[in-house]
């Protein structure tokens, strides 16, 4: 087993990255949803590539930092999950946390609810929209109830659903992370201070390293947890998966303050981007389980 990526699959990281740039640069990001984006991933194979492309996790992590590197907003992770079986963005439920928030419920064509019992697909329901979510660009709705299946259960188990959400969402972080520290690194390298450029200082030149540290730290540990799953033989998947939530948030959240500091007062405003990164790192971290949660199970299994 390779836990490098391939020369495939790297092309097929880079063909993503390219799409991205051409179809969402940074100034489309305040615009939000692109439904005709969207398509455009669902026709390239982005969301179906274990379904009908016969890849495997460590493949999609590669493509899902993409996705967050863009900052693409929808409902990536629960229409991968569901691997094309439901026309359009599908978004996951979680009936055991409370209360019951979902994203982009006003796009979705399907909801993945993650029970217990076993995970199944419901039809779009309404919900009550929050006036003020943490970030913009993904729409929050709170429902009175977990909604009733509409078709047979999935054959793939709650576990193993949580688990690949759990990669996929760090893969997103991942992609966060790399691209806020490009972003400070940018702006040292252009914003001057006393006649110089901010990035010939050495405090800020610590801030950019360890932003640099911590992405590639984390994108090692979501890779490793990605190789687990697609073979168990390889070793802990648990582990690994908590790790790789635990480290990727903290890169996110952590590049996140970071480049806003690098930024300066401008890092406050919406002027930059970086402020739109940074509040997606904080909702992703609350995503398919939070710090102290993957902590504690991480814990459980020492």
């Amino acid at each position: 087993m390779y836990f490098l990526p391939t020369v495939d699959q790297l092309a097929l990281q880079r063909g993503v990255r390219d799409l991205l740039d051409d179809r969402f640069p940074l100034d489309r990001l305040p615009a939000g949803y692109d439904a005709g984006l969207w398509e455009s991933l669902t026709e390239t194979g982005v969301f179906s590539l274990r379904s009908e492309l016969g890849l495997g996790l460590a493949d999609a992590v590669l493509v899902f930092e993409e996705l967050g590197r863009a900052g693409l907003p929808g409902p990536l992770v629960g229409t991968f999950l569901l691997g094309g079986s439901v026309a359009g963005p599908v978004t996951v439920v979680d009936p055991d946390r409370r209360p019951l928030l979902v994203s982009h419920l006003d796009v979705a064509a399907g909801l993945l609810v993650l029970d217990t019992d076993g995970a199944y697909v419901a039809a779009p329901v309404t919900g009550v929209p929050l006036s003020d979510p943490v970030d913009p660009l993904t729409p929050l709705h709170e429902l009175v109830a977990v909604p009733d299946p509409t078709a047979t259960r999935l054959g793939e188990t709650t576990a193993e659903l949580r688990a690949a959400g759990v990669v996929l969402t760090a893969a997103l972080q991942v992609g966060l992370a790399g691209r806020l520290t490009e972003l400070a690194v940018d702006y040292a390298k252009t914003r001057e201070q006393f006649g110089k450029p901010i990035g010939s200082f050495q405090a800020v030149k610590h801030l950019c390293a360890d932003m640099f540290v911590r992405a590639e730290l984390a994108r090692a540990g979501v890779h490793s947890a990605a190789v687990m799953l697609d073979d168990p033989e390889v070793g802990d998947a648990s582990r690994a998966v908590h790790g790789a939530k635990l480290l990727a948030d903290e890169a996110a959240t952590t590049n996140g303050r970071s480049c806003i500091q690098v930024h300066g007062g401008m890092g406050f405003t919406w002027e930059v981007p970086v402020h739109f990164f940074a509040k997606r790192a904080w909702l992703q971290a609350t995503e398919f389980g939070t710090a102290d949660e993957h902590a504690e199970d991480l814990a459980g299994l020492l």
